[in-house]
Order: C-alpha cells, then structure tokens, then sequence
C-alpha cells in the first residue's frame, strides 16, 4: 500500500518488506540431540562373586545333609528285617524203607511258622518251595502257594511231602538204619526252604531277592526201628536258620548289594 502527500516527488511511500529480501535461506529446524545411552552395567566385584560363590557352596551342603538325612531315616525307622521260621509241628506216616531196593516210601506233614518283625515293612514271598532232606539228600519236594505278611504278622504254612518209592543212595539207607535202629528210633530229617521275597512300604520297595532257610535236625521219634509214623520230638518248635539272603539289586534308598550269613 502506498500513499499521496502534495509534492509526488517528495512523496514518501511506506509497504512491507519482501521476504528473504536480502537472499539468505531460511534457517533449517531445530531438532534436540537423541538422550544418552543409560550407563553399562559395572562389572561385579570381587566381594560380590564371593558371596554368590558361598551361598552356591551352602546350598550344596544342604542338599547333601538333606539326602544323608532322609537315608538316615529310611535306615533306622523302615529297619526292614529278616523273618523267623520255626517248625511248629511235623510227623511221618507211612515209612517204609527197602534197603535191597534202595527205596523209601514215606509222608511228612510239617507246620512252618514265618513271623515277620517288621513294624513298617511289608513282606511278599513268590516261588516258595519245600523239601524235606536226609542230610544232603532230597527226598521230596514241593511247590508251596505265594502269600504276603504284613507288620508284625505271624503266618503258618502247611508244608505236605510225599515219597514214594524214591530212590536213594546206599548212604542214606545205611544212616536212617542205624538211627532207627537206636533205642528211641529217632531219624532227624533236614527242611528247607526257597524263595523269592520282596520288602515293600508306604515310601520303599526292594527288587526280588532269594531267601534260603534251612531247619536242621527236625527229629522224628518212632519209638523203635519197626514204626510207620513218627512225630517231631519236644514241646518247643524248631528253630530254623537263614543261611543265605542275597540282594543283587536293591532299589529305592537301599541302593547297594548285601549278603549275610547268619
């Protein structure tokens, strides 16, 4: 816009600059500087890596004692422990011995009681067998039905042998002669018993082991050399012997192999 005042050549004219009117670009935006990385993490110190080092240690130590404990536990409060095996009662009828033919007819009738004093094992037998012997000789045997006895449990089998015309050596022959031939006609007969057991209970369990029993001397009085049927001398049972219990594969805590002799 311009204006007029008397003289035009003493007129003043006034307007707006032009932009940019002296050539200059126009000034470029402003943009603040991106902020600084967070600092890097200071490496840990030597008292740092020592402590993690000791609580590593500690906990360690403490699993240790923790499983030496529970072993501990197992060991003393399970106890798991052999059984007992007595004969209660036996008697032979039915004797008869041919020394020319080297046979012998006879049956055993046996009561064998098994007492488990476990207070927290549990005991089951598998492939439970039964002979009767003249000192190493067999003279008959058989199978008798698996059973299982809880803590503390007393169990009576029935153990029934038969022989019949059985063939035997001159040495037995000779032997229960000459003790028949005694006053008392006592012959003292050898039982013996095989099987498999296990120990179970509400935390353990063991694998398959083999129990060998011998119950040596069980006398029989015939009361002369002549008598078919005899029964077991005494009033008091027979105590057997476990002669042998191995444990190849132990399992759960019991985690070794034993053996004893007793």
């Amino acid at each position: 816009m311009s204006s007029y005042a008397g003289n035009p050549e003493t007129a003043v004219v006034t307007g707006y600059p032009v932009s940019g009117s002296n050539g200059a670009p126009p000034p470029r935006p402003f943009y603040p500087p991106p902020p600084s990385p967070p600092p890097a993490d200071a490496a840990p110190s030597r008292f740092e890596t020592f402590l993690d080092s000791q609580y590593f240690l500690i906990a360690w130590v403490v699993f240790i004692y923790l499983v030496v404990l529970y072993a501990v536990i197992i060991a003393f409060v399970l106890d798991p422990r052999i059984p007992e095996f007595t004969v209660s009662s036996a008697c032979v009828t039915g004797f008869n011995l041919s020394a020319q033919q080297q046979q012998l007819s006879a049956s055993f009738d046996l009561n064998l009681t098994v007492h488990s004093p476990n207070r927290e094992m549990r005991i089951y037998y598998e492939h439970v067998t039964a002979s009767v012997l003249y000192a190493s000789d067999i003279l008959s045997e058989n199978t008798l039905a698996p059973f299982y006895q809880g803590t503390g449990e007393t169990t009576v089998l029935r153990v029934r042998l038969a022989a019949l015309g059985k063939y035997v050596n001159s040495d037995v022959v000779r032997g229960i002669e000459s003790d028949r031939g005694q006053g008392d006609g006592t012959v003292g007969f050898n039982l013996r018993v095989l099987s498999l057991f296990r120990f179970r209970s509400w935390s353990e369990s063991t694998s398959w082991s083999t129990l060998s029993v011998y119950c040596d001397d069980v006398l029989i009085g015939f009361g002369n050399g002549t008598a078919t049927t005899g029964c077991l001398l005494g009033s008091a049972p027979k105590k057997c012997v476990l002669t042998r219990l191995i444990e190849p594969n132990m399992a759960g805590s019991y985690g070794q192999a034993w053996l004893r002799e007793l």
